[in-house]
């Protein structure tokens, strides 16, 4: 399986448009490769660098139940059938890198999964990932960049 976006490559800075101070809308996602046995798939954006400055890991996005033929996730949307988790603003839906000391890593890491979940709109990250304990087939993760301006 396979995660990219047009916005930036893997490892690269994610354009200044996607943070949380600017229009803090969600870059655009190319799904490939999906496992055929796929039932949905999840899509988690975190932060493990503001563990030092905010101690713990930001979440940033989480979505479930995503239709495993979605190729592509469009830019600002949520894809149609998809639930949304409460972020770490505390506010379901996206919410973009903001760091607050110097570059940070962020994480955009795709699951294939062998369910759909039961889980609520703005259930917690460690509520999903509690949730697809047992159920992943697959992963991919997309990596960029982002410091304060």
């Amino acid at each position: 399986m396979k995660l990219s976006s047009p916005a930036f490559g893997d490892g690269d800075p994610i354009p200044q448009k996607h943070g949380y101070d600017f229009d803090n809308v969600s870059p655009p996602l190319a799904v490939e490769d999906v496992p055929d046995d796929t039932v949905s798939l999840a899509l988690v954006v975190d932060d493990p660098d503001a563990k030092k400055p905010a101690g713990k890991v930001w979440n940033h996005w989480t979505v479930w139940n995503v239709d495993p033929a979605t190729g592509e996730i469009a830019e600002g949307t949520t894809p149609t059938g998809a639930t949304e988790g409460r972020n770490s603003y505390g506010n379901s839906g996206y919410g973009g890198p903001k760091p607050p000391d110097r570059e940070h890593t962020y994480r955009f890491h795709l699951y294939a999964l062998d369910t759909e979940l039961a889980l609520d709109r703005g259930s917690t990250k460690a509520e999903l990932q509690e949730a697809i304990a047992g159920h992943v087939l697959a992963e991919a993760e997309l990596r960029g960049t982002f410091e304060p301006r």
